[in-house]
């Protein structure tokens, strides 16, 4: 059976920061930030509901390389030493279909936490 959420294309633009993921027809850009935020590492995640940690000042993060993992994943080294954590080809279109709804919710807790951010 075919994972009808793999990606048909995957780009990544160091210049831009950011990583292209290509559906079909369909693209989307999903920044270096977005993704580090939202890495599905113990390091961000917790290892339960309720231990999830805030990543913060991530605004200039840019990737260096990615790395399949078997057929299911994607592995992302982040500039800033961050590489832990497998982006499951499953989450990758989650983070895409979903990135408007994941990035307001961030934006949220940041300000909740009292944090900005700061982009030039």
């Amino acid at each position: 059976m075919a994972n009808t959420n793999f990606p048909t294309e995957i780009t990544l633009h160091k210049q831009s920061k950011s990583l292209e993921l290509t559906y079909g027809d369909k693209h989307y850009t999903l920044s270096a930030e977005y993704l580090r935020v939202y890495s599905p590492s113990a390091e961000v995640r917790g290892h339960g509901v309720g231990q999830e940690v805030l990543q913060t000042n991530k605004e200039q993060v840019g990737i260096n390389q990615l790395e399949p993992s078997g057929n299911y994943a994607l592995k992302i080294y982040f500039d800033d030493g961050h590489d832990s954590g497998l982006f499951t080809w499953d989450y990758l279109y989650d983070l895409a279909m979903q990135q408007e709804v994941h990035w307001q919710d961030y934006l949220n807790r940041l300000e909740k936490a009292g944090h900005q951010r700061h982009v030039d």
